[in-house]
């Protein structure tokens, strides 16, 4: 064989082994398997370390993999040898980021805007541009966090997530003896728990929560649990039946006699997405979760779902962009004060996921950094309270075991006082007698002034509700009683914080909780029944709706929008000082002026009916006095038509068919 002829079969056989090489490493990349693409591609960069397309792969690889600091050097090299798309240059900023390399992130950044042209980047680079310069800002404010690494639990693979649960703390990790996760190169995780008495740990307890919730290749993951311990939600995924890592879903077990019951998938799952990190609101009557489901404002955004009374979850909701940027959120909890914490990269933050608080001042969202020690530019995650000054966190930060570590924290700040503001009220109704009697079962809503829904429940037997309600804000409760024989008006009434506050300076508890009190009354929705409409007043001998009868009778559109089946006649009735000719002709003209309004406010006319009844049904015959007089002198309406029983929609579906673990 000539020189010639084995140069070319060498120059033939490397062709093809790289060729294999690329196609092996495509593939396990686009299976998520980001360790082996890393290792595939680490032996092309042996024999070429510039080779820019083995850089960006394994620079890829490091991001999806939750490897962003590693992954700096491999995006810069791929970026010299000039490899151009729309993330690259964004991603390596972030990298930069997670090094601390905040200037040479700007200037990635803003190299990035220069030339972006897919609306996705070029607004997560706009939201990145302020971030960076907000670093300062956020180093600047005062905090009196202290935190400490719970070395006794944590080992040199991953550990996070921790929850507290009635004296025993779950949590996250892949320090079992499992098959290896292709898309990290660590074992699988599973869901451990531990006793404890605040943050001190007895070790000899740690122990897996068995074959039932546990998998020797899947992850299991960040539980949360109901207020009575009974009912569990975690995550569940990576099996590697589907590619990437998208299958990820919430599963539900319950305690039944000590035991978890078989897991089961719930439905407000989007099966090709990634659903995770749950946390049950306070009163468990709200499950909050990550999503990379489609309709978001990014990559992966904050829902809630609502339980019914049976424990069905319904009505995923996005929480909004006040909460949710272009970057990840995930990791919710809700504090004992109503408040949110958050992990993000979307938000000002240090670099990787920073931890934040969403809170609720003035009838608006803020959120705010927790700042450092808090966080780092690794990722700080996972945050959980147990008390309301102190808690536990992940973080994969320098000085750590390994991988991801838990720690604690303590808020010492010297002036922490928190007050709890809550809205208690009862439903009733007015009997036959007229009489005040409780009216169960009323789903009951809170909104904020602006009409978006804060909160709903369902009075119970008693007609009790209760809203966590917040400073200086106004509010609008609508109750509705769907389902049963009988109809009730839905009823709207305000309610307001605004100078009800308590003064912080007065109190010596670190926790104050303040309590209103309300009463709501829902009408019997009956034919023919009669509705007097307060404070309608006309000026003498005339009908025009003054300002402030056009207030009154905008309740009266309020009530019509609410309960779009009603037909009603508006009446106008006079008292007994003029002659009867004059008296009808004059209530009629305002009967009409009134529905002539309730039309000008969007009410179709075919559902009202005008009618004046002059002096003919007074209801003091001989009035004296003007008080006497201004009582005949009323505007009323009467129910005509009643439409259909209006049935419970949302919860409809999920209760008639499924029962509470999600059998058929």
């Amino acid at each position: 064989m000539s020189a010639n002829t084995k140069l070319l079969s060498l120059l033939l056989t490397f062709v093809i082994v790289s060729c294999s090489l690329e196609k092996k490493a495509n593939k396990a990349f686009s299976n998520g398997e980001f360790e082996s693409t890393i290792e595939i591609y680490n032996r092309a960069l042996e024999k070429d370390p510039s080779d820019p397309m083995a850089n960006f792969f394994v620079a890829d690889s490091y991001r999806q993999s939750n490897r962003l600091d590693e992954a700096e050097p491999y995006y810069k090299k791929a970026l010299d040898r000039g490899i151009d798309n729309d993330s690259i240059r964004l991603f390596y900023a972030f990298a930069l980021k997670a090094n601390g390399k905040y200037e040479e992130a700007r200037e990635q950044v803003d190299k990035h805007l220069e030339s972006v042209i897919e609306e996705k980047y070029r607004t997560r680079g706009e939201e990145e541009i302020s971030n960076l310069n907000s670093i300062d800002e956020i180093r600047r404010s005062e905090n009196f966090f202290r935190v400490k690494n719970l070395e006794e639990i944590n080992t040199d693979q991953a550990d996070f997530a921790p929850v507290y649960n009635d004296g025993e703390l779950y949590f996250s990790s892949s320090r079992a003896d499992n098959k290896i996760y292709k898309a990290t190169g660590t074992p699988f995780s599973n869901i451990f728990k531990v006793k404890t008495k605040g943050a001190n740990i007895d070790t000899t307890t740690i122990e897996g929560l068995g074959d039932l919730i546990n998998s020797y290749a899947i992850n299991e993951a960040c539980v949360t649990f109901s207020p009575d311990g009974k009912t569990m939600v975690f995550a569940r995924g990576n099996s590697g039946k589907n590619k990437g890592t998208a299958e990820v879903n919430l599963y539900i077990t319950s305690n039944r006699n000590g035991t978890w019951t078989e897991p089961r998938m719930l439905t407000i799952n989007d099966p090709n997405s990634w659903d995770s990190t749950p946390a049950f609101s306070r009163d468990g009557k709200t499950l909050y979760f990550a999503s990379r489901r489609p309709g978001g404002y990014g990559g992966i955004d904050l829902y809630s779902a609502r339980r019914n009374s049976r424990g069905r979850f319904y009505r995923v909701t996005n929480l909004g962009p006040s909460i949710n940027t272009a970057g990840d959120e995930m990791f919710p909890v809700i504090s004992d004060e109503g408040y949110m914490y958050f992990a993000s990269d979307g938000h000002a933050g240090f670099g990787g996921l920073d931890l934040f608080v969403a809170k609720r001042q003035n009838g608006k969202t803020t959120i705010e950094n927790l700042g450092e020690p808090m966080n780092t530019t690794a990722d700080d995650f996972g945050l959980f309270l147990f008390r309301a000054d102190r808690g536990f966190f992940s973080s994969n930060r320098e000085g750590g075991k390994g991988d991801d570590d838990i720690y604690t924290f303590v808020n010492e700040d010297p002036d922490l006082k928190i007050v709890n503001y809550y809205l208690t009220g009862v439903t009733m109704t007015h009997d036959d007698e007229d009489k005040l009697v409780v009216l169960p079962g009323v789903t009951v809503r809170l909104l904020d002034n602006a009409g978006e829904e804060l909160d709903e429940t369902v009075t119970d037997g008693e007609g009790n509700f209760n809203f966590r309600v917040y400073e200086h804000e106004r509010y609008n409760l609508v109750g509705e009683k769907k389902g049963g024989t009988e109809q009730y008006l839905i009823t709207r009434q305000e309610f307001s914080t605004i100078g009800r506050s308590v003064n912080r300076d007065t109190l010596t508890q670190l926790v104050t909780n303040v309590k209103f009190d309300t009463l709501m009354v829902l009408e019997k929705i009956e034919k023919d029944k009669i509705f007097v409409l307060e404070n309608i007043y006309y000026d003498l001998d005339k009908s025009d709706i003054r300002e402030d009868a056009a207030r009154e009778l905008d309740k009266l559109v309020t009530i019509l929008n609410d309960n779009p089946e009603l037909v009603i006649e508006l009446s106008s009735h006079t008292d007994a000082r003029q002659t009867d000719e004059y008296n009808l002709k004059l209530s009629q003209r305002r009967a009409k002026s009134a529905v002539d309004y309730l039309v000008s406010q969007g009410i179709d006319s075919k559902r009202l009916t005008a009618k004046g009844y002059g002096e003919s049904k007074l209801l003091i015959p001989n009035a004296q006095t003007e008080e006497e007089h201004q009582v005949n002198r009323r505007t009323e309406f009467k129910i005509l038509e009643l439409g259909k029983p209006k049935q419970n929609d949302d919860e409809f579906y999920e209760d008639r068919f499924f029962d509470d673990d999600g059998d058929l």
